[in-house]
């Protein structure tokens, strides 16, 4: 049960490393343009090419993995990660530099689709959402001290100390998954046929359908959270480096909280996910000009934003039963696609209304999202459902037996 414990462990260390490597990025952007010799606008490229690149391939990457030993592939993903951070490290070419961001981002979807079912395979079914919890522990981590670290040593150190960071941490998950992860070879192989059949289902569509707006619903917001507090709330950087901070250490605790929810109620939980979001958003508005009860609503905020990834997964996974890694690829991908939405819709609303308006943003994503789960569940109420496996074998989402 120890090794089991340390297993779950070592993923999530996986999972930090690669939010690390992925979203450290935004915040050297700076260092990256002036060190390469690129406008900023170019420099952004390589955050949005990394996000396209996941939205776009993650499923068929993820099934052209389904047939390898589990622990091969992982082992396999995040050794691209540190080689490619070392790559940011050693480079002065900003070709070089944008190639190896699309080369990882291939493996993104694969790492996390694999990582959240071998973390539920390898525990009772009773524990299987708590392991997948920990295994998504490792992106509030990533993002309440990853990212943050990742540029204090970009501005204090120099911009390849903050790439070397990100190598080491994926070079040690590496290790980690070479010592504690056992030979995961796979039995029965699932046909491509069979895994893509989960996509004929109109439940499904609209399970998929729900994520996207429900991470519209946290990004278009959440993506501007500097500018919000900065032309709003009126704070200065270094209280919203502080608000950045706190942010995503209460995100940690948010994450095990809705965890703990999911496994009482997935159901009630999920659908209670957006009304939080509409509640919090319509809070930020009602204070967003108010210092001190604003970095209150920043705590709250944190808290429920953390959920929204374990609460989705979850959600999603129920129609991918008997494809888990395949619906995790699914989750992965148009969460970035949602990340995307709402991204361009908050800079349009910020663009045209002003920062005091997008959190109407997010309140209209929330209540698509909500909207979208009750039609969804009014089918599973009129049999439309597709039917469940009949296999007392079957698994739950993540990969869990049931």
């Amino acid at each position: 049960m120890r090794k089991t414990s340390l297993t779950v462990l070592v993923l999530a260390l996986g999972v930090f490393g690669i939010i690390t490597t992925e979203m450290g990025m935004v915040g050297v952007l700076p260092q990256v343009s002036a060190e390469l010799g690129v406008t900023p606008s170019t420099a952004g490229w390589l955050v949005g090419v990394f996000a396209l690149v996941i939205a776009v391939s993650g499923p068929f990457t993820t099934l052209l993995a389904s047939g390898v030993d589990r622990k091969k592939v992982l082992a396999a993903a995040i050794a691209v990660f540190a080689v490619s951070n070392a790559v940011y490290a050693l480079t002065t070419q900003y070709e070089v530099m944008l190639a190896f961001r699309v080369i990882p981002a291939l493996f993104h979807p694969v790492f996390f689709a694999v990582a959240l079912a071998t973390a539920a395979r390898l525990v009772p079914a009773k524990d299987a959402t708590r392991a997948t919890t920990t295994v998504f522990g490792g992106v509030t981590v990533g993002f309440a001290f990853g990212v943050p670290l990742t540029s204090y040593l970009a501005e204090h150190v120099s911009l390849p100390s903050a790439f070397w960071f990100g190598a080491l941490v994926n070079l040690i998950a590496f290790l980690g998954i070479l010592r504690f992860v056992p030979p995961m070879p796979v039995g029965q192989r699932v046909s491509y046929g069979a895994q893509l059949s989960v996509l004929k289902r109109l439940p499904m569509w609209l399970t998929i359908v729900s994520v996207v707006f429900v991470f519209a619903a946290m990004f278009s917001v959440y993506g501007y959270f500097a500018e919000y507090l900065g032309q709003v709330t009126h704070m200065d950087g270094t209280w919203v480096s502080a608000m950045l901070m706190a942010f995503g250490i209460v995100m940690i605790l948010g994450n095990f909280a809705f965890g703990s929810l999911l496994r009482r109620n997935l159901i009630r939980t999920v659908v209670a996910y957006p009304v939080l979001c509409l509640l919090v958003y319509v809070l930020l508005y009602a204070v967003g000009p108010m210092f001190a009860p604003m970095v209150l609503a920043v705590l709250i905020w944190g808290a429920v934003h953390s959920g929204g990834l374990i609460v989705s997964q979850s959600w999603l996974g129920r129609d991918a039963v008997d494809a888990p890694e395949f619906g995790n690829s699914l989750f992965i991908s148009f969460s970035n696609l949602g990340i995307t939405v709402g991204t361009a819709v908050g800079g349009w609303v910020m663009a045209e209304y002003g920062a005091r308006r997008l959190a109407w943003a997010g309140v209209g994503f929330a209540v698509a999202a909500l909207i979208t789960m009750a039609l969804r569940l009014s089918l599973e109420r009129t049999g439309e459902r597709h039917a469940p496996l009949a296999d007392p074998e079957a698994r739950t989402p993540g990969g869990a037996r049931t």
